[in-house]
């Protein structure tokens, strides 16, 4: 009878509620794997729709956070780190000593998605073959406008036994401009997402690949505690742009987020678009594979769920009743 209650007045409110003529969905820039994703699922969304989901980018996921909380922007592509950094809050959260991100306690979780691989990016050419090889050398770091990278290096080094005072950090604002700096012969080592557009455009330029992390019993420990959320991920040779040989890299969970104000019959539109279409998907980019039905929930998300989505889920049978008390502790973090 409750559920049955929460649902009519749920109703309720959505039919009060206006559509909007568009929503936008945040991303990073144009060459990025989100960049991607957002498109993709901005077209899948938009299909039918009595509205529009229009992607717009930004120089990094981590500065338009404070306008998906405040509901300047109604969706965004985020990862499960910087979620759980900035939903909790610095006074809350800290990895590495350090959580610069604005507390941002409105957003909410639409939908687990892909998985996010990230490694380290050399030239082809380069004597590296190992995250071993980089001691001393010229690393891009500090990733102002992309601040989940800045952890994704700490990570890697973590997992190495090495701290940044081991490399020679080239300061650049985000990842394009890392893989630009090892293009240009600034840099001997940057990082990307594994198979975006940007590392297709370096390997055409000058011939690049990923090398592997640390992926030993030992260092899979050290990424695992340093990085909560990351975990390691072996690929096949040519499995994806600049793979030459069997390699690992770091993976982490890809949301599609939203805040707690945003219009609630969109959202179910939105949902409905998604779940009913994930095989027209997989065509736009190759990590749309792992957008399924059986990631879209997890008991290890890093925020809550917006009520729509829970909703959602739960008529399609695909919420565990032990979400309940999951989703209940984490709004409890920003009551």
């Amino acid at each position: 009878c409750i559920v049955l209650v929460n649902f009519i007045l749920l109703a309720f409110r959505s039919s009060a509620q206006q559509l909007p003529r568009s929503v936008a969905i945040g991303s990073n820039p144009p060459g990025t794997v989100f960049y991607a994703l957002a498109s993709g699922l901005a077209k899948v969304a938009s299909d039918g729709a009595p509205f529009q989901m229009a992607v717009q980018p930004y120089s990094g996921t981590s500065t338009f956070l404070p306008l998906l909380d405040g509901g300047e922007i109604d969706f965004g592509i985020n990862n499960a780190v910087d979620m759980a950094l900035s939903y909790q809050g610095p006074e809350r959260l800290k990895i590495g000593g350090r959580n610069p991100f604005q507390h941002t306690p409105n957003v909410r979780l639409v939908m687990r998605g892909a998985i996010l691989m990230t490694a380290f990016l050399v030239r082809k050419d380069a004597p590296i073959k190992t995250i071993h090889d980089i001691r001393g050398k010229r690393v891009t770091g500090e990733y102002p406008a992309q601040l989940a990278n800045w952890y994704n290096v700490f990570g890697f080094l973590a997992g190495a036994g090495m701290k940044f005072d081991d490399v020679k950090i080239i300061p650049v604002p985000g990842a394009n401009e890392g893989v630009d700096a090892l293009i240009q012969g600034r840099a001997d080592v940057a990082l990307h997402a594994v198979d975006s557009a940007k590392v297709k455009e370096a390997d055409a330029a000058i011939g690049v690949r990923h090398i592997s992390l640390d992926c030993s019993p030992q260092g899979e420990k050290r990424l695992r505690a340093a990085v909560p959320g990351y975990y390691p991920l072996w690929l096949k040779r040519s499995q994806a742009a600049g793979i030459a040989e069997d390699t690992c890299v770091n993976a982490y969970d890809i949301y599609l987020t939203t805040h707690k104000a945003v219009n609630e019959r969109a959202v179910a539109i939105i949902l409905k678009n998604i779940w009913d279409n994930t095989d027209k998907l997989l065509p736009v980019h190759p990590s749309f594979k792992d957008w399924t039905h059986q990631r879209a929930v997890d008991p290890d998300v890093t925020m809550p769920y917006h009520p729509v989505a829970v909703q959602f889920f739960k008529e399609r049978g695909a919420w565990p009743a032990a979400m309940d008390d999951i989703q209940r502790k984490l709004l409890a973090l920003n009551p």
